[in-house]
């Protein structure tokens, strides 16, 4: 199996509901993520996917997060905007992006979320369902 792993930033606002602590109160993060991708074949020029194909489709993403109130944007109206939840959200556009581009020899592994640099949140998906 082959992994790459990109990294991307944004930065943005949030509170969380049903939390009885400072993080209850309207704060904000300069968020980093990585995200990995993984497959077992290598294209025709050796790579797994382009470092830069990679990094554009994770910045569509975040792009959409950048600078924004989290808690007012769909999903995040719904579920609590969590480090763990906002990983979940972004691995699941990235899977759904990849699909739609039908590049079926990747496929995303984990997604880490950072909202410092002490303490990050990760998503991943069993293969076995």
């Amino acid at each position: 199996m082959f992994y790459i792993k990109v990294k991307g930033y944004f930065s943005s606002a949030h509170n969380l509901r049903n939390y009885h602590g400072s993080c209850e109160n309207l704060h904000g993060h300069n968020w980093v993520i990585e995200a990995v991708f993984k497959g077992k074949h290598l294209g025709q020029g050796g790579m797994l996917i382009d470092f830069r194909e990679a990094r554009e489709l994770l910045n569509e993403v975040l792009d959409y997060l950048d600078h924004r109130y989290l808690n007012d944007l769909p999903p995040f109206k719904e579920i609590n905007p969590t480090s763990e939840n906002i990983a979940r959200y972004i691995f699941k556009e990235l899977d759904r992006r990849l699909k739609e581009k039908r590049v079926i020899s990747v496929s995303v592994h984990l997604v880490s979320v950072w909202e410092n640099e002490r303490s990050c949140a990760i998503y991943g998906e069993d293969e076995e369902k």
